[in-house]
């Protein structure tokens, strides 16, 4: 078996994962509905998905979606062949995917909803941790997407805080460290500003009597 990057080379199995996709999600009655051909066949002219086949059949696949400029990096649409289940496929196209998000997007982070245990496994394995919604990104876009999803209802009905999809999410070392500096440059900053208040609340006192000094020796010169 061979999992790749995909390319061109790759779009005469489109048709094929995109019906493939649709049947799972009617077979589980949750998750994300059907896609495209037009929007599978960029992902994977643009070699922004992984593609798994043996002997000229296609055994799985698996995209990569980028939202709020770069900041987030998906890896959706995770499918394998009915075929070739429950031979580990799903977890070695997860690696390789989750690996290529890294290449492209080294500082984004990368999330995932989803109701699957298997996923779910895969997900914490590779770092992953569940997060709450509001931890993941924000762009209308993505959101949008959910449409699609036969419980878009319940997600709306409570305003996108929850569903039934857990929500889960890696945060590379890079921007943890990043982050972490922020957090130290803005203590930084209000200790900085607390120290030049309490400076300037104990300087005020001796300047008020120097100014009252002031005054005193200039009214003592003019009575003379």
């Amino acid at each position: 078996m061979e999992i790749e990057v995909s390319s061109c080379e790759h779009l005469m199995y489109v048709s094929e994962i995109q019906q493939e996709m649709y049947d799972s999600a009617q077979r589980r009655g949750t998750g994300i509905a059907k896609r495209s051909i037009e929007y599978l066949s960029k992902k994977i002219s643009e070699g922004n998905a992984v593609v798994a086949t043996e002997n000229g059949e296609w055994v799985g696949f698996c995209y990569i979606e980028t939202w709020s400029h770069g900041q987030f990096v998906a890896n959706s649409g995770l499918i394998v062949s009915p075929k070739f289940r429950n031979r580990g496929v799903a977890t070695l196209i997860k690696n390789r995917v989750f690996q290529l998000s890294r290449e492209k997007y080294p500082t984004a982070k990368v999330f995932g909803l989803t109701t699957g245990l298997a996923v779910m496994k895969i997900n914490s394995d590779l770092g992953y941790k569940p997060v709450i919604y509001s931890e993941l990104t924000q762009d209308e876009e993505f959101w949008n997407g959910c449409k699609n999803c036969v419980n878009y209802e319940i997600l709306m009905m409570k305003e996108r805080k929850n569903c039934l999809c857990t929500a889960m999410l890696f945060v590379p070392d890079n921007k943890i460290d990043k982050e972490a500096e922020n957090i130290q440059s803005k203590e930084k900053e209000s200790s900085e500003v607390s120290r030049a208040e309490e400076k300037s609340a104990e300087e005020l006192p001796l300047i008020m009597n120097n100014n009252k000094k002031n005054t005193d020796e200039k009214e003592s010169s003019l009575s003379v």
